[in-house]
């Protein structure tokens, strides 16, 4: 299956603009069915690494009343459009796959995907705003890759899951008792609370909602999904988005 894309607009982790699109007139492209043109240079493969941020665009998913299920691949949004299971829609497609050739037409099939696609039939009550799974990498964008003690900014491998009543004295892994902390403060801090170690957080920590994980989770959130993703955020919401 080949894929192209039409301009994507990013808002998480990326830098926007227009990405080139393929040229219908250029040669068939390269082995992995993609292939940019540029002015100067003619058509040529794509990198790799541009192939991995496609297939790195998340579509949302929700159900036919348009609540929020989770982010899915365009292999997974193409699987419902062949079971004709989309009930609707929304959003400027963002993706274009590329499937078989009719042996009837001889015409290439063209699927356009939109960013935000909803499946025919509802949720379960227990699928919906379920309690995200705590991770370090969740963690760490819940807190914005700080050190909830010191407040300086670090990359992930610098930072570690600290618990605020630690573990021994009771605490839980659980959301409302973890923070990011870089080695330092984790290892100064050791085996005692913030009051006692003289060492206040900086914020409370706190479980995030399903809709404030999604968000979380995905570098590549396109205009348009922030756009509905914000309308469901609960009004007490602690994200910067």
């Amino acid at each position: 299956m080949e894929t192209d894309r039409a301009p994507l607009r990013l808002i998480l982790g990326g830098a926007s603009g227009p990405a080139p699109r393929r040229d219908p007139d250029s040669p068939a492209p390269h082995a992995g069915g993609i292939a940019l043109r540029s002015a100067a240079t003619g058509p040529r493969p794509v990198p790799r690494n541009a192939i991995e941020r496609l297939n790195s665009v998340r579509l949302l998913s929700l159900d036919a009343c348009g609540r929020v299920l989770d982010w899915m691949s365009w292999q997974d949004a193409a699987c419902l459009y062949a079971r004709d299971a989309v009930a609707w829609t929304l959003g400027e497609p963002c993706l274009r796959v590329h499937g078989g050739t009719s042996r009837l037409t001889g015409e290439q099939s063209v699927l356009d995907l939109p960013p935000i696609i909803a499946a025919r039939g509802h949720a379960r009550a227990s699928a919906l705003d379920p309690t995200p799974a705590l991770t370090n990498a969740a963690l760490f964008a819940r807190d914005s890759y700080l050190c909830l003690y010191c407040g300086q900014h670090f990359s992930r491998p610098h930072l570690t899951r600290d618990h605020v009543q630690p573990v021994s004295k009771g605490g839980r892994d659980i959301w409302e008792n973890v923070v990011s902390a870089c080695f330092s403060c984790n290892s100064r801090k050791g085996n005692r609370t913030p009051q006692q170690a003289h060492m206040p957080l900086l914020a409370v920590p706190y479980r995030p909602s399903w809709v404030e994980h999604l968000i979380l989770s995905n570098r590549n959130i396109l205009a348009d999904q922030m756009t509905f993703l914000r309308s469901q955020l609960p009004k007490n919401t602690r994200l910067v988005t």
